[in-house]
């Protein structure tokens, strides 16, 4: 599949005739809403895990030099913990721009921290996606971001917000801050 999957995404119209729809985010879309919404709710998913194994050419990397982003990879057992953007269909277009560097929409089914529920869209890299890096050991995902630099500013900023935001959420994942772990490591012996 192609870096760029606007096109892809503007064939899913699952959700065209709602006047709104809830948009799970589980990466920047925690820290970085750039986008009007009419709400915003801690939510979750369930069967998926957060992983630093998509690639980043266009907003925390280069071609040359990718940085790493999260993705959700299957997981049986798993919950990944998150915010739910409740937005209009309109929003769907900077949303594509935003998430085209292979993420593709998905409809889910998340949870709010009230116990209630509803369907909508999530954003996922899968492995068949260019810019799909894959597993590598926390250290070496760490390593790789703490080198890394886009158009939207060092990788570090990304792992370091997504990290705190997670921590703000009351929520640890044990992925994203072994890797912060080693990135801190990383940036004191640089010192």
């Amino acid at each position: 599949m192609s870096l760029n999957t606007i096109e892809i995404n503007r064939l899913m119209d699952r959700f065209d005739r709602h006047d709104s729809v809830w948009l799970f985010g589980y990466g920047s879309l925690i820290f970085k809403a750039d986008f009007p919404f009419i709400e915003r709710r801690p939510a979750s998913i369930r069967g998926w895990s957060r992983r630093f194994w998509q690639g980043s050419h266009d907003h925390r990397g280069t071609e040359a030099a990718p940085g790493r982003v999260v993705t959700l990879v299957p997981v049986d057992g798993a919950t990944c913990h998150g915010m739910a953007y409740l937005v209009t269909p309109e929003e769907f277009a900077h949303l594509d721009h935003r998430e085209k560097n292979g993420y593709l929409r998905l409809a889910t089914e998340m949870t709010f921290e009230d116990g209630g529920t509803a369907e909508g869209i999530v954003y996922i890299a899968t492995s068949d996606n260019a810019a799909y890096l894959g597993p590598a050991s926390e250290q070496a995902i760490a390593r790789q971001i703490a080198s890394a630099r886009g158009p939207s500013g060092p990788n570090s900023e990304y792992l370091l917000e997504l990290a705190r935001a997670l921590l703000e959420l009351g929520k640890y994942d044990e992925h994203v801050h072994a890797i912060e772990r080693h990135l801190k490591e990383f940036i004191g012996a640089a010192r």
